[in-house]
């Protein structure tokens, strides 16, 4: 067994790799209101004019505020090579996209009315850290919005059989030392992100659940979970190829006309900075 890359070694070398990949995936997939999850994770931040995104990836979240009036946009993540896509976006052409960690915010105290993190909260280690920068940072009454994956919304569709088949590979990898530990459960729950952000002088968290559901060949549903689910990255391609051919052959039995259904929960988190930490 070989020591296991940081959290933060992976996911930067998995996003340098896929620069712009995460808001296809977004994009392909809609609320039963026919919006993207990220328009609809922005609806719970308001009219807030200043802006940081914790892990802004591709900038794709940054632009929906920008076009909803935010004069004051600003991201940070790991990731060179999805911040240099993030700025070739003219929307964004003077926006703060910082190289760094959320754990240390290179912004002055009160700089921002809203700070979000749309499913990477979720996976940063240190997260009672990210809180108190999210509130060093934040305006009094500013608000902090999080989202994270509340894995398959529905029983028997898509996601619950790639989830059967690929766990195993999943656990398989990290016991070989090729995946980290991504964050720990408690962002995951209302009650594990009010015991990480009530010290940090926030009130306890409004909690509401979006349903995504998408439809496609067993085909597209399998490039669509490879891209969403950072894991596969560390499969061997011997064991990628198996499980593809498992997945499809089990997708065609759900498949109606061709295609299959999927749904995946995305819980948002929403609270304001009402306090002093403790």
């Amino acid at each position: 067994m070989t020591s296991p890359p940081s959290t933060e070694q992976f996911l930067r070398t998995f996003h340098d790799h896929h620069p712009g990949k995460q808001s296809e995936s977004i994009r392909d997939v809609l609320t039963p209101g026919g919006r993207t999850a990220y328009e609809t994770f922005a609806d719970h931040v308001g009219s807030a004019e200043r802006v940081l995104d914790l892990g802004c990836a591709d900038g794709e979240l940054l632009s929906i505020f920008a076009a909803r009036g935010a004069h004051r946009l600003a991201g940070i993540d790991l990731s060179l090579n999805e911040l240099a896509f993030a700025r070739r976006r003219p929307e964004l052409a003077n926006a703060e996209l910082r190289l760094g960690r959320a754990q240390e915010l290179p912004w002055d105290a009160g700089a921002f009315d809203a700070v979000v993190s749309h499913m990477a909260f979720m996976v940063m280690s240190d997260p009672e850290a990210v809180a108190a920068e999210a509130a060093r940072v934040l305006a009094p009454g500013g608000r902090f919005a999080v989202a994270v994956g509340s894995g398959g919304a529905e029983a028997g569709d898509a996601i619950e059989l790639f989830r059967s088949l690929a766990v195993p590979l999943f656990r398989a990898a990290r016991a070989k030392g090729l995946l980290p530990k991504f964050g720990d459960r408690r962002p995951r729950t209302r009650e594990g992100l009010d015991e990480i952000l009530g010290p940090a002088g926030f009130a306890p968290m409004a909690w509401e659940r979006i349903t995504i559901r998408h439809r496609g060949t067993p085909a597209r549903v399998w490039q669509d979970n490879v891209a969403t689910f950072y894991e596969m990255s560390s499969v061997p391609a011997d064991e990628v190829a198996r499980l593809r051919e498992r997945f499809l052959a089990e997708a065609e039995k759900l498949a109606v006309d061709g295609v299959v259904p999927w749904a995946m929960g995305i819980d948002v988190a929403t609270t304001r900075l009402v306090g002093a930490g403790a």
